[in-house]
């Protein structure tokens, strides 16, 4: 009997396990590849997904940071103000015709800084040199208003000067606190270099508490890389909040290298808040010269290589060759940190001092003189 004459019985039961082997050799070839086939699908998916996100975050962090910059621009615009220092000097022509018994013309020299609104009633800080030796001083306000102002007094140490205008509910700038400062954080720089109104900058933090700038021994500094010139000086360097976190004040070199300068809102505070009750700034006095401990000595102090006669620190029976440890709780690492301290210490205050004398450590109570040329 040849194949095409099997019963109808026997050829549906080959079609069927011909079907049977079919369908298990998708089944097998199924299991092989739809895994790998699944992943490639399923991550293809992910990862559209999260294209999709990234780029939707980028716009909006973009849109964000660009939000930022236009905010802080309109926050802190308002309260930075140009300051114009005018004097009178006497030229060669003058010299000239004072000899001949004339009147003597005179020119006006002026310098131009920048400042910015702390208080609402017309109280401005600025830096010194902006307005030292000015005979005239004159303010300009972002609204385009005009005033002469008065200059309440100067702390040359600092490089500060407070002004007062005569005007009401002007828009003040907030502090904010300098000793929170880090590095990398981005700040802002506003003022007019150049005579350029209100030009904003920006930047980071580039180190804090920055010594050696100038030759003062009263100051740290905040560094930054956000472009100051001519004509920031006295302006302020603003947080991301828009908060007075230092005043501008320096730069190296002539021209914007990007090193610039601040000095620490604490500080301009201080002694904004000091000029206006007193007209001045006091600093404290101990009357001891120190130096640094030997090479290779272990440990933070700094060695009394003098002490003056009855000194505040004499009175408290302080010696030479003591190593003073802590002024007040914060550990001395060196000379020049005990200046910094005695510049936030009210005088009259009665203050502990952690010394070692002839290896023995000790705690005596120094009371804060007043610094005999600060008046």
């Amino acid at each position: 009997m040849s194949p095409l004459d099997l019963p109808a019985t026997d050829q549906r039961a080959a079609s069927r396990r011909t079907l049977l082997l079919f369908a298990g050799f998708v089944t097998l070839i199924g299991l092989i590849v739809w895994p790998s086939m699944a992943g490639r699908i399923q991550y293809a998916k992910t990862r559209a997904e999260l294209s999709a996100i990234r780029d939707a975050a980028a716009g909006a962090e973009l849109k964000s940071v660009g939000k930022l910059f236009t905010t802080l621009a309109r926050v802190i615009g308002p309260s930075v103000v140009n300051v114009t220092s005018k004097r009178r000097v006497h030229t060669l022509a003058d010299e000239i015709a004072a000899l001949r018994g004339e009147a003597m013309a005179g020119a006006t020299d002026e310098s131009v800084g920048s400042g910015v609104i702390v208080e609402s009633d017309g109280v401005i800080i600025t830096n010194y040199h902006v307005v030292s030796q000015s005979e005239e001083i004159d303010v300009a306000l972002a609204d385009g208003r005009r005033f002469k102002a008065e200059l309440v007094g100067a702390d040359a140490a600092t490089d500060l000067a407070v002004l007062r205008i005569k005007a009401t509910d002007l828009p003040k700038a907030d502090w904010a606190d300098s000793d929170t400062a880090e590095v990398g954080e981005m700040v802002w720089a506003i003022g007019n270099p150049f005579g350029l109104d209100r030009t904003i900058t920006y930047g980071i933090v580039s180190a804090v508490g920055r010594r050696g700038v100038v030759a003062n021994p009263f100051q740290e500094f905040l560094q930054t890389d956000a472009s100051i010139n001519p004509g920031n000086s006295g302006g302020p360097l603003v947080d991301v909040h828009g908060h007075v976190m230092g005043i501008t004040t320096a730069i190296v070199g002539k021209g914007f290298r990007g090193i610039g300068f601040a000095i620490p809102s604490n500080t301009a505070r201080r002694v904004c808040d000091e000029i206006r009750a007193t007209g001045h700034v006091e600093r404290g006095y101990l009357g001891m010269a120190l130096r640094e401990l030997p090479q290779g000595a272990a440990g933070p102090g700094a060695v009394v290589a003098a002490v003056e006669p009855q000194s505040p620190a004499a009175q408290a029976g302080v010696k030479t060759g003591d190593v003073v440890l802590r002024f007040d709780g914060e550990v001395i690492t060196e000379p020049a940190t005990l200046v910094l301290l005695l510049t936030r210490s009210p005088v009259g205050a009665a203050v502990p001092v952690k010394i070692i004398r002839d290896g023995e450590p000790m705690t005596i109570t120094v009371r804060v003189g007043r610094r005999p040329h600060d008046t």
